[in-house]
């Protein structure tokens, strides 16, 4: 099996949570200090060493595209002011050797759905899935996707990051069960998807990133629509599990629910405290109105 070279961006939610921010922007452009949030995940994908990006967009989305394409009115004038290291940030938006896909979902049928609309592109290799609005953040270490792949160059199998919840938070995740119950790699023996806490086999949760093998395909394709249509990434990689081996993988890091006000909230802030324009000033003004 080759190596993860490609990732899945599902990004054609409406972020209504958000609402009335995303009513004309998509929740992936919002930004975390200087940042769209979209960027985050993608940096973490290249530095996993992943060259094809593959963004599953709708109607709404077009400022990804705009904002990951070449700027050339931009550059030529912060290039005319002698903006360089403004132009150098700018043109590292996407690294040299890294391509931008977009592919339009008609109609939100489902984070699986969004996933097989990929296919195509994906073929017969390995992949990454990535959601955006989970930042995973672990400075000064090891990237969430680059731990993962190294797991999966290891496994050669499917890998699911997951991290440990509290019991009554269960039912806004999907939970795996395992075959042991210690250790940062783990066989799965299944998973539910936002089970009551009394239900709940584990307190293992996945959060967004996953790498696949091109067999959740056919998986998808096999599932029943579910409500609303929607075809349920859970339920396919239930059913894999019972061909081939899925590994659970607990990585070292910290997540950010940035689907929620108030875990966007919380990422603002942590990453303000680290940036180094603003750190300083901003923990000292933070410090002022806790004194």
């Amino acid at each position: 099996m080759k190596k993860v070279t490609k990732a899945v961006f599902p990004v054609a939610g409406m972020g209504t949570r958000f609402l009335p921010a995303t009513k004309a922007s998509p929740k992936e452009m919002l930004p975390i200090v200087d940042k769209p949030l979209i960027q985050y995940a993608v940096e973490e994908a290249v530095a996993a060493g992943v060259t094809d990006l593959i963004f599953i967009t709708g109607r709404t989305k077009r400022s990804i595209e705009d904002h990951f394409d070449k700027a050339y009115e931009l550059e030529t004038e912060l290039e005319a002011r002698g903006k360089t290291a403004l132009l150098e940030l700018v043109r590292k938006t996407v690294p040299q050797g890294v391509n931008c896909v977009y592919i339009r979902q008609p109609e939100a049928l489902g984070l699986g759905h969004a996933v097989l609309c990929a296919s195509h592109v994906i073929g017969d290799e390995a992949f990454a899935v990535m959601l955006a609005d989970d930042l995973l953040d672990n400075p000064g270490a090891t990237p969430v996707m680059k731990q993962m792949v190294d797991v999966f160059n290891y496994h050669r199998c499917s890998v699911l990051g997951t991290m440990n919840v509290p019991r009554e938070e269960t039912r806004s995740y999907g939970i795996v069960s395992t075959e042991g119950d210690s250790g940062k790699v783990q066989r799965m023996t299944g998973i539910v998807e936002k089970p009551r806490p009394e239900d709940a086999p584990s307190t293992q949760a996945v959060v967004g990133r996953y790498i696949l093998t091109p067999r959740i395909f056919d998986h998808i394709r096999a599932l029943r629509p579910g409500a609303g249509g929607e075809l349920q990434l859970t339920d396919a990689i239930a059913s894999l599990l019972k061909e081939e081996a899925v590994l659970s993988y607990q990585y070292d890091g910290v997540r950010f629910d940035c689907g929620s006000k108030l875990g966007y909230l919380k990422a603002t802030v942590e990453l303000a405290l680290r940036h180094p324009e603003v750190a300083e000033e901003f923990s000292a003004w933070l410090a002022g109105r806790n004194g």
